[in-house]
């Protein structure tokens, strides 16, 4: 098999022209500094996609990054040196480590095979181990929704604080309902391999307009209303600049042209892969996924090792990743608590079966066949 001269990426920024009107302005208007146009807009428009007509509801703030807002996120929510944070297991540590910031304590929840994400049913096990605990940290893995009815029931009723990270799956849908709106605070990403991108940079949704302007003034250095500079609490500099902001305008504009492009590359892997003894993610019947990332499994009891097939991958130019690395098995997080209801924790043996593949919307047709003739070769 020849291999490619170019190498068939992961994930990469996609861009349209539509940016540079936006960044045009910023350099027309010489408003360069943090804050700005692009950010009130960049703000509006997402509640306006988010939110529809009930954008009062809603209230969005742009911030340098996700993990900036997954920090403001667990700041609003109390967490104070020593509280207990029921987390999401498998995901990327920017998730679980903001909890670590404030001397939180995470207590790490295993996943149900159904979706990858959080298992309810540990979850209230979790609540019966821990009754004190007041905060929720869910990760929606690959752009795949939780099963958000029974998880926002189980907070309910033990009085607790939902953080939805939902980095991975903007423009997913649970029951009608978008990812990024079911906590009582929300965070996206625009990293340079998301959805879509503003090279770096995050939001922080919130539920109420006070948290949105104590969470601002955070992000200002909790910079004080005086002449001089004054301060009376810490604070940081997580504001996203009226440059980034602009980029993220633009690209909200195709945020749906690229997530039909996403589920085409899953589509294809899951028919193009059928013969092999090999599962792709799953997502619930009544959910919409973004397909992000498009992984798969080996099957149980097939010889075949997936971090074989990423290296083979790789020495036909295709980069290919492993499953996120559960946090229990972290070393960082070594001796922290984790809580499954299976004999087997789901997250082992996802991780250990599992690998993430190809999945940039730029991949012609022809290079992900490429990509399907190297998997096959590996069995």
């Amino acid at each position: 098999m020849k291999t490619y001269e170019h190498r068939i990426p992961l994930a990469t920024p996609t861009m349209h022209g539509d940016e540079m009107a936006y960044i045009q302005e910023v350099f027309d208007r010489n408003w360069i500094a943090p804050l700005g146009f692009n950010c009130d807009g960049f703000e509006a428009e997402m509640n306006a996609y988010l939110n529809g007509e009930n954008q009062s509801d809603f209230h969005a703030l742009c911030l340098n990054a996700g993990t900036a807002a997954l920090h403001l996120a667990v700041k609003l929510a109390g967490v104070k040196r020593g509280d207990i944070v029921l987390c999401s297991d498998m995901t990327f540590a920017a998730t679980v480590n903001p909890v670590s910031y404030e001397g939180g304590v995470q207590v790490f929840i295993d996943s149900e095979r159904e979706t990858w994400n959080m298992d309810p049913r540990a979850l209230e096990l979790a609540f019966e181990k821990y009754p004190d605990a007041k905060v929720v940290m869910l990760a929606h893995l690959y752009g795949t929704p939780s099963k958000m009815e029974e998880i926002t029931e189980i907070c309910k009723r033990h009085n607790a604080i939902l953080i939805e990270d939902a980095a991975e799956a903007l423009v997913s849908e649970y029951r009608g309902g978008k990812c990024g709106t079911f906590g009582k605070y929300n965070v996206l990403s625009f990293n340079g391999n998301k959805i879509i991108t503003t090279s770096g940079g995050g939001m922080l949704l919130c539920d109420n307009e006070a948290d949105r302007k104590k969470a601002l003034f955070w992000a200002t250095q909790a910079r004080e209303p005086a002449l001089w500079y004054q301060h009376n609490e810490i604070g940081y500099n997580y504001r996203m600049s009226n440059v980034v902001a602009g980029i993220g305008r633009g690209q909200l504009r195709h945020l749906e042209e690229h997530r039909d492009k996403k589920e085409t590359i899953y589509r294809r892997y899951k028919q193009g892969l059928a013969n092999l003894p090999v599962t792709m993610n799953p997502y619930l019947p009544d959910s919409k996924p973004n397909f992000w990332l498009s992984c798969m499994t080996v099957n149980e009891g097939v010889n075949v090792n997936p971090m074989d097939i990423i290296r083979t991958l790789n020495d036909y130019n295709v980069e290919a990743r492993p499953i996120w690395k559960p946090m229990h098995m972290q070393p960082v997080f070594e001796g922290y608590d984790f809580v499954s209801v299976e004999d087997k924790p789901v997250n082992e043996d996802i991780f250990a079966r599992g690998l993430c593949l190809p999945s940039d919307i730029k991949m012609t047709e022809g290079e992900q066949n490429y990509v399907m003739d190297v998997i096959r070769s590996s069995f």
